[in-house]
């Protein structure tokens, strides 16, 4: 019995998911919001099968939890929103300044290793070790990107026309 079961929900799943993952994106705007949301839906009808699945229309009724789901996340993040607006007494976040903003450029233009990198030893401030453990490479290379990521971002944040550093 318990294999029926499986398989009758994996067939209802298999030809009603992207009906329900239409209404949640729709509602949402968001697709991977939606997935969520569609997928908790499935969840719950997975964990009363037994009656959804006698239901005359089960896929409505999924598609009404996820309606459910969809606007109750709606709800808390406006309520979130709400709080925040009331509560918050500094900005955000400052506008970033001339020095971050040169430097994210030049880390834009240099190789992607490199700034991987970069961004973790120095803006991270991790470990050279460490870094070498999620990059899955060896010390010895990732010292070596610091030492061409950082020639090459002094090189990119030089003043071309006199040599001298205009960024710190």
């Amino acid at each position: 019995m318990r294999g029926s079961a499986e398989a009758d929900f994996a067939e209802f799943y298999e030809a009603t998911w992207s009906r329900t993952l239409a209404v949640t994106y729709a509602l949402t705007g968001d697709r991977g919001v939606a997935e969520e949301l569609a997928q908790e839906a499935y969840v719950k009808a997975w964990t009363h099968w037994g009656r959804v699945s006698g239901y005359d229309q089960p896929a409505a009724w999924v598609r009404q939890v996820a309606t459910r789901l969809s606007v109750s996340r709606w709800r808390r993040g406006r309520v979130a929103a709400a709080w925040l607006a009331r509560h918050r007494t500094e900005p955000v976040t400052a506008a970033p300044d001339e020095t971050s903003t040169a430097l994210v450029q030049a880390l834009l233009l240099i190789p992607e290793a490199q700034r991987r990198a970069i961004v973790l030893h120095h803006l991270a401030d991790l470990p050279v070790d460490e870094v070498a453990r999620i990059e899955h490479s060896p010390v010895g290379t990732i010292k070596a990107r610091l030492s061409r990521g950082r020639t090459a971002l002094a090189a990119l944040l030089a003043d071309e026309t006199n040599g001298a550093h205009t960024h710190a």
